[in-house]
């Protein structure tokens, strides 16, 4: 392992290829608000430089002009995701996430197996500079990040498990972090798994699957779910 704030061999980023732009996948749409499913390999919002400005948001807003983002998938992450509709509500809604009053619930396939059936991880996180856009454990300058787990099932086969994951705080690749620190990176992440693991999957096995909240408007509890496809 290298030293702290040294550099390491992080790979480039592979060239962007985006999913077709084929028909969006919304799975609710009303006067303050949508709820959208993420394709792995899409960017959430527009990127650096012209060739990664297609998006989820700009996808959605070509038929719905006022949508605007309130969070953010990672590019190879997918599921669920939440834009508002005009400003007020993006505001509205920004302010529920920040109270964490939004309930998030991820499934990953990582390597091995948890020696607990649920556990906590609380790891505060920071940028690691020379390595940018990796993330790293900074247990003196990073900022708190905390994520439950819950063990699902395991496969023998290839020595793999699926994990139930609720992030309490939202930093830039938390799950993939606290995992990889617990030990248990997930598969097909290119970024911070062992070759080996990597390698196992053509995309990173992490889904945002169950999301719920308070709508600002209504005052209606909402729940929404998207099975994994892996």
């Amino acid at each position: 392992m290298a030293p702290t704030g040294t550099a390491r061999n992080v790979p480039p980023p592979p060239p962007y290829c985006p999913p077709p732009n084929d028909a969006l996948d919304l799975l609710y749409v009303d006067s303050w608000l949508l709820m959208a499913n993420k394709p792995a390999g899409l960017l959430s919002v527009p990127g650096r430089g012209e060739d990664k400005q297609d998006c989820l948001v700009l996808r959605v807003q070509a038929e719905y002009p006022d949508a605007l983002i309130v969070h953010r998938l990672d590019l190879p992450t997918s599921g669920l995701l939440l834009l508002a509709r005009g400003k007020e509500m993006q505001r509205r809604l920004s302010h529920e996430f920040a109270q964490r009053r939004v309930d998030k619930r991820y499934l990953a396939v990582v390597m091995g197996r948890p020696l607990s059936v649920t556990g906590t991880i609380d790891l505060p996180l920071a940028v690691d500079w020379p390595n940018h856009p990796r993330q790293k454990v900074d247990r003196r300058a990073g900022k708190p990040a905390l994520t439950r787990y819950r063990f699902l099932s395991h496969s023998a086969s290839d020595d793999t498990s699926r994990l139930a994951l609720s992030p309490e705080t939202g930093r830039t690749h938390q799950l993939r972090v606290h995992l990889q620190a617990l030990g248990h990176p997930i598969v097909g992440d290119r970024l911070y798994a062992d070759a080996t693991t990597a390698a196992k999957s053509d995309r990173l096995l992490l889904h945002a699957e169950e999301l719920s909240f308070t709508h600002p408007a209504t005052d209606r509890r909402m729940r929404f779910c998207s099975p994994p496809p892996f």
